[in-house]
């Protein structure tokens, strides 16, 4: 049995909330993404890791300053000299279209750091490559779309056939890797891509480039034991209850309120040929707290917005945005100063105001109020409201019934329905 760490998806300078630490000089938000990162390498070190698999992302863009990237240098040592062997697959945020251009990660490996290596091309890892562990790793990382095409110069306007074709040629790379290996071995894949079924959460906002949809089939081979993913921030298992297990672990930290309600954290896999068993781990990151809130009369209207804040335990250091929806003649009855008052605790408050203005009817230049039925009426003003055809029609149905009671003389639309 091999016990594997497997995370991704580190983006450890995002900082696009909060202010700046005071002693470090570095974005708090910045401090939450390392903290999360020394909370996974402190328990592969705790834990005695066979392995540390990180499946791609270790920023959010191809540039990183030399700080962000010696407190990720820093990270990855403390691996190496707790004698950890650790796989660095590089993913769309660490490397450039450009051909010739270094990776994010290319230090590691320019270094020759001690149990370190990186993952920048397709590849077979076997037992020899992996310092002795009984392994093998096939390793897929990011494929940006426009330069396989370019390799295998097909038409960008191809549409739908290109990337079947390159769907293939993906299909054919991998199963050469796969009829290469050693039966008698555990095999673990490790790839940084979309994967067929998997379900986004709000990374679109982050991700660089076009993705290659990876097809399932591929990811879920029987003759694989356990498949390392990232680039998806979401956690989850692709093959649930199956063999091999497909894990996103997802990513570390969250990124924005679009991440809100997303658990965070790492997994412990435990590998072993045919029958491998593995853990998420969760991980308590920064509190983000998103709220709409609607309200339609000034009664009671504060105490309504009030409520809907999260208790006072939960509001210092939480990142907070509170939406309120509201008709604008009630806009002079918000008290923002209390609202704020109650969030100063918070690392952020946000407080976004959406005033609604009142739909009105508007008839074409030809017609004049006077001119319509009732019911001609009625109709034009379902629309202003953007009610449902469905719906329309049932209404127009019951009020034609109640005009008729009421007048005791057939609607206009009832003659027509009739004689038809």
């Amino acid at each position: 049995m091999v016990k594997i760490f497997h995370f991704a998806d580190a983006h450890i300078d995002i900082a696009t909330h909060g202010r700046h630490d005071p002693d470090t000089g570095l974005p708090i938000r910045v401090l939450d993404f390392l903290a999360a990162l020394d909370k996974i390498i402190d328990a592969a070190i705790r834990e005695k890791a066979d392995l540390v698999i990180f499946s791609g992302d270790a920023y959010k863009d191809r540039t990183p300053s030399p700080t962000f990237q010696r407190e990720w240098g820093r990270r990855i040592i403390r691996l190496s000299a707790a004698g950890i062997p650790s796989l660095l697959l590089t993913g769309n945020h660490d490397i450039s279209p450009a051909s010739g251009r270094a990776s994010t990660l290319q230090e590691f490996d320019t270094l020759q750091v001690p149990n370190v290596k990186v993952l920048y091309k397709p590849q077979l890892l076997t037992p020899q490559d992996l310092w002795g562990l009984p392994l093998q790793v096939l390793a897929l990382p990011w494929i940006f779309r426009s330069v396989m095409m370019a390799n295998l110069e097909y038409s960008t306007g191809s549409g739908d056939k290109t990337n079947e074709e390159l769907e293939k040629r993906i299909s054919n790379v991998f199963d050469d890797f796969l009829n290469t290996l050693d039966p008698a071995l555990p095999a673990v894949l490790v790839a940084h891509g979309s994967v067929q079924g998997a379900v986004y959460g709000n990374e679109r906002t982050v991700m660089l480039g076009k993705d290659l949809v990876l097809p399932g089939s591929l990811v879920k081979d029987p003759r694989l034991d356990y498949v390392a993913l990232g680039h998806i921030h979401k956690h989850q298992d692709l093959n649930p209850g199956l063999h091999p297990p497909v894990v996103y672990p997802g990513s570390i930290e969250r990124v924005d309120f679009g991440e809100a309600a997303d658990d965070k954290g790492y997994v412990i896999a435990e590998v072993e040929k045919g029958k491998t068993t593995f853990q998420f781990k969760k991980l308590d990151g920064r509190r983000f707290y998103d709220k709409l809130v609607k309200v339609k009369e000034k009664e009671g209207l504060m105490e309504k917005i009030l409520s809907s804040l999260p208790p006072e335990d939960r509001i210092p250091d939480a990142i907070i945005r509170l939406s309120i929806e509201y008709p604008r003649d009630l806009d002079m009855f918000i008290d923002e100063p209390l609202l704020r008052d109650k969030c100063a605790a918070a690392l952020e408050f946000h407080l976004i105001r959406r005033p609604q203005e009142e739909a009105r009817l508007r008839l074409p230049h030809d017609q004049t109020i006077a001119s319509l039925t009732p019911l001609e009426l009625l109709e034009t003003y379902w629309k202003s409201v953007h009610t449902s055809p469905q719906e329309l029609k049932s209404l127009q149905a019951m009020a034609s019934s109640i005009i008729q009671a009421v007048s005791g003389a057939e609607t206009t639309e009832t003659l027509e329905e009739e004689n038809q």
